[in-house]
């Protein structure tokens, strides 16, 4: 899954998701207006194409530090509500669907026992 090694310090998304998740107007622009929010920080065309799609593992590739996917994931899925399908979760899933399998095979949140 996720390598700190592979975070890109100088990624201008890492820093705007520091700033959006601790100001209410920047997390309504980022759900309004989010490719201008994104331009205007500086990002590239394939950070805005990824954070848009929400795209957990290209995000990763490009260098978003991966302890702020979740925050990406909370900002636009919101933190209430959390379920084994949650959409936040299934990002997750989607991206490593081997590594997701065997971190939730036996547990409480393993998605393979709700549809059993």
């Amino acid at each position: 899954m996720g390598s700190v090694e592979r975070c890109d310090i100088t990624l201008p998304l890492n820093d705007m998701i520091y700033y959006v998740r601790k100001d209410a107007v920047l997390r309504d622009r980022w759900l309004n207006d989010l490719e201008n929010l994104c331009r205007e920080f500086g990002c590239s065309a394939a950070e805005y194409e990824a954070l848009r799609d929400v795209d957990v593992k290209r995000l990763m590739e490009i260098g978003v530090h991966q302890y702020l996917i979740p925050h990406i994931l909370r900002l636009f899925y919101g933190v209430t509500g959390m379920t084994n399908n949650h959409p936040a979760l299934t990002a997750y899933q989607n991206a490593f669907p081997k590594e997701s399998q065997n971190a939730l095979s036996g547990t409480i949140w393993d998605r393979e026992k709700e549809t059993s």
